[in-house]
């Protein structure tokens, strides 16, 4: 979900992106190795290697790097903060030296790029957060034994620091899980509130050569995950050199909204003597990422590990020898990108909320409530037949899974949503719709889950209440949001009252919570045809044309419909065939996304005639005698 912080317009660094290539630093590891440096600059015994102790004891070496990189034409330097969390400085016995590292480094770049700055080309300082080692998204019982709040205390704390020591940016990089970097963003927007300022967030995740994260993450994911959270810049540093990020460059150029910032490494490390060297030279390197700029339209441009002034310098060269033509292409491409960008995601894969051909099919079968095996599963702790059926039912087209856990016989609804979407987010690539009527389930489930998932679901039934407690989970994970049309009054049946309370929710939605209209997938609810009640003889149509209606007066909304309702209580048979022939005309209407199991749908052109007859006699009121 889009979030548009209160004060953007002010940020300098944001505009410069916007105006011109902006330049980043190179590595300061690979410059600190160069110093010859003792066990004393580091504080003493059990110190070395903490390149953030220097800021204590050695700021002037620090600093002259900054210097060193200011003078060979960049724009931005990065704080030595990389590994200046909490947790990370313990390793160190610094912890308690949290605030003090991050603030002073802040503050030494702050007075080197203030040094620098003229009135014509300000000078940037961007507040550097690396990972803390922790991969939550996994299941290594150390290595994932912490939660998403702990994660985000670490970061706000960090953020905090660096935001009062004067950073222009703060630069979440070389990100190995993707739901830590969630953490980290949530973090920073806290450390943001609690100081009542504002800085844009510029997130960097880490490919190895074959395009994923650590942990399998692709570039189309991380795009939906992160372009949904709102950050301000998404891009790409370390582990490889340039060539292999051309094609997630790529991607990034021709899929996302937001200004893309590219720093690789020079090339791919050689172990020489037990150290890492870094193979690419100086002139190749600018080469290869002033093509980045003139041919995708990267609005950012620098290096990691292995680079120093010299490559910076050539860089710097290299992009003042484009054309200007060739140089206008990052504001050309951003001029012309919307935040449009309707996909969700799971830890590994992205999938688009509009499909072509329509409907995007969500599985229904993970639902204690909807399925007496999947409700022994719960009950018994069974998860392998849990992820089986999960497995099943994306063998049979599932794009996604509704995710259901609360039974009456447990009162643990929580820790059961959580040990299964930890099950589900590491064995199935398909993403999750949450599914709970209880609001702290729901957030466990986010915490837990590292994509970007769908909430099922909120309403107006107590009026605001569900929405209110709801949306800012939505908000502050990215999720997509099921709205049903029910408010004070009850479920709507009408054509007319469906229409209204979407419509009422979106304005909302949009007022309070800056949620765009894409993020909003609304449930216009479909009511059983096979009860006999006369009362709901017309409620399919109601349905289908409440489904033009959204589509028409919410632009960009989303529909779903759960669409075994329509066949309530009749023999299996009929049931999966009534529900294909429904669903044929709900997507005729425009219904995006549809709750099914998709191994009980059949084609429509596949249903014997007589019986798409009787369906349609049905659905559309044409016939009394149409059920039996």
């Amino acid at each position: 979900m889009v979030h548009v912080g209160p004060n953007q317009h002010e940020s300098a660094f944001l505009d410069a992106v916007r105006r011109r290539v902006v330049v980043y630093d190179g590595a300061m590891g690979t410059m600190l190795q160069q110093q010859g440096l003792s066990a004393g600059d580091f504080g003493g015994p059990g110190c070395e290697g903490c390149n953030e102790a220097l800021i204590l004891g050695r700021p002037d070496i620090i600093e002259s790097i900054h210097a060193a990189y200011f003078a060979a034409g960049v724009d931005v330097v990065e704080t030595d903060t990389f590994t200046g969390s909490r947790l990370k400085l313990d390793e160190y016995g610094l912890g308690d030296q949290t605030f003090t590292i991050n603030h002073d480094a802040a503050r030494v770049a702050r007075l080197v790029a203030d040094r620098f700055s003229t009135p014509d080309r300000p000078r940037f300082v961007a507040g550097s957060i690396g990972p803390t080692g922790m991969l939550p998204s996994g299941n290594d019982p150390l290595l994932s034994n912490i939660t998403y709040r702990q994660l985000v205390e670490l970061f706000r704390e960090q953020a905090a620091a660096l935001i009062q020591g004067g950073v222009d940016v703060l630069l979440i990089e070389t990100s190995q899980d993707i739901l830590e970097v969630r953490a980290a963003i949530t973090g920073i927007r806290h450390a943001c509130a609690d100081l009542g300022v504002w800085r844009p967030i510029q997130a960097q995740v880490t490919l190895d050569t074959s395009g994923r994260m650590l942990l399998g993450t692709d570039i189309a994911a991380v795009t939906a995950i992160l372009v949904n959270l709102g950050v301000d810049v998404l891009g790409l540093n370390c582990s490889t050199g340039p060539q292999h990020m051309r094609e997630p460059v790529r991607f990034l150029s021709d899929n996302s909204p937001l200004p893309i910032s590219t720093i690789p490494n020079a090339g791919l490390p050689l172990n020489v003597g037990g150290r890492a060297v870094y193979p690419m030279e100086p002139e190749p390197m600018a080469a290869a990422l002033a093509e980045f700029v003139s041919e995708y339209g990267v609005n950012i441009i620098g290096g990691c590990c292995g680079t120093t002034p010299d490559h910076l310098r050539a860089i710097v060269a290299a992009l003042a020898a484009l054309t200007p033509e060739q140089r206008l292409r990052p504001v050309e491409r951003l001029a012309r990108a919307t935040r449009h960008y309707p996909n969700i995601a799971s830890g590994i894969r992205a999938v688009a909320l509009q499909q072509e051909p329509r409907p995007l099919i969500i599985g229904e079968r993970v639902n204690a409530q909807g399925s007496k095996k999947i409700k022994q599963a719960v009950l018994h702790d069974d998860y392998d037949t849990l992820l089986s059926v999960a497995r099943d039912q994306v063998e049979w087209g599932a794009h996604a899974l509704d995710v259901q856990v609360a039974v009456t016989e447990r009162g643990d609804e929580v820790e059961q949503m959580r040990s299964a979407i930890k099950i589900l987010a590491m064995g199935i690539e398909a993403p999750l719709v949450i599914d709970s009527t209880e609001v702290n389930v729901i957030q466990t489930a986010l915490e837990t889950y590292p994509g970007r998932a769908v909430i099922n679901s909120i309403n107006l039934e107590q009026g605001r209440v569900k929405l209110d407690a709801v949306m800012p989970l939505a908000r502050e994970h990215g999720a997509a949001v099921v709205a049903l049309t029910i408010d004070e009054e009850g479920m709507a049946r009408t054509t007319d009252r469906k229409v209204a309370i979407a419509q009422r929710i979106a304005q909302i939605a949009a007022d309070d919570y800056a949620a765009a209209p894409d993020t909003l997938i609304f449930d216009v609810l479909t009511f059983p045809l096979t009860t006999g009640q006369e009362d709901l003889r017309h409620s399919a149509i109601e349905t289908l044309d409440a489904i033009r209606g959204v589509k028409t007066t919410i632009p960009g909304a989303l529909t779903v419909l759960g669409v075994s309702n329509v066949s309530f209580g009749v023999a299996p048979h009929a049931r999966a065939i009534l529900n294909s022939v429904f669903l044929y005309h709900a997507v005729e209407a425009g219904l995006d996304l549809a709750i099914v199991n998709p191994a009980h749908i059949t084609p429509y052109a596949e249903i014997d005639a007589e019986q798409r007859l009787l369906c349609d006699d049905l659905i559309f009121d044409r016939d009394p005698e149409a059920l039996p």
